[in-house]
């Protein structure tokens, strides 16, 4: 007889049905084989699909584990929101009201829960490494584009996944990019997960910045709709470069979603928030 776990598809950083970021949450994880929870991944074949499990540490509501179809990631940034999500929804509790703590392998990540149904992480702590000016070249051969800015350059920013961190010259030079498969897989080669662009938008546009992931899948070009983590890293990014106010994002609009995320700085660190809408509601059988 197959054992059946609860099982929820969510849509990420949106209010609305299809227009942000899938993710698959099992819901009670505990007793899979990471032979099984491979094969999940595989099959909902979604950028990430998360596993929640009893937590480890005292100081958790839970833990879980983050699966791309092909490898285990010790954090990204929309599991982290969906997962939160997922469980509230089913009833989780938090240990204390209004906020959430997630084990994952990053450690421990406080989430907040908002008023108006929005969650907020905290982000990680980041390493920072400017990319070489050398690089450059390649950066604007997997762009095609040389809108970018030199000072400051391009950043390689990790926290668990790593992104090269590109800031365009607007917001309309981001979403102009067409870029290259083949440079994109050139850049990989950096240790990084893909290339996150952003550019900022005049006053009165539809957010503060643009943002845009792209990366390559089994040696083909991708696009994500929205990318906590590199909307993450961007935020770390702009705190060393002296940033400090709270701003908006938008994600996704050249793949015809329309991703949004809130970012605030406070205790310390950036806040990286936004809302999620469950599309699939059931069990799985495994």
């Amino acid at each position: 007889m197959q054992d059946q776990r609860r099982f929820k598809q969510v849509d990420v950083f949106t209010c609305v049905p299809f227009k942000g970021n899938p993710l698959a949450v099992v819901l009670n994880a505990d007793g899979l084989s990471d032979e099984q929870m491979h094969a999940i991944a595989r099959w909902t074949n979604l950028s990430e699909t998360t596993f929640v499990f009893a937590p480890r540490d005292p100081a958790a509501d839970y833990y879980v584990r983050i699966f791309s179809p092909g490898t285990e990631f010790p954090f990204a940034g929309h599991p982290t929101l969906g997962t939160a999500h997922a469980l509230l929804e089913a009833g989780l509790r938090p240990k204390t009201p209004g906020r959430l703590v997630q084990e994952c392998g990053v450690g421990l990540v406080p989430i907040r829960v908002g008023d108006d149904g929005s969650l907020a992480f905290r982000s990680p702590p980041a390493q920072l490494e400017a990319l070489h000016e050398s690089l450059f070249p390649a950066v604007a051969a997997a762009l095609q584009s040389r809108a970018f800015g030199v000072a400051p350059g391009p950043v390689i920013a990790s926290m668990g996944i790593a992104w090269l961190i590109v800031r365009m010259d607007s917001a309309e030079a981001c979403l102009a990019v067409q870029p290259d498969a083949a440079a994109v897989l050139d850049l990989l080669r950096l240790g990084v997960a893909g290339v996150a662009m952003y550019g900022a938008y005049a006053p009165g546009g539809p957010a503060d910045y643009e943002v845009r992931a792209v990366f390559t899948k089994q040696g083909v070009l991708a696009e994500d709709p929205v990318t906590g983590s590199a909307n993450a890293c961007i935020a770390r990014v702009l705190e060393a470069q002296g940033g400090s106010e709270p701003y908006t994002a938008r994600q996704g609009t050249v793949l015809q979603c329309d991703g949004r995320i809130s970012v605030v700085y406070e205790d310390g660190a950036p806040w990286i928030g936004g809302h999620s809408v469950t599309v699939i509601d059931g069990k799985i059988k495994v």
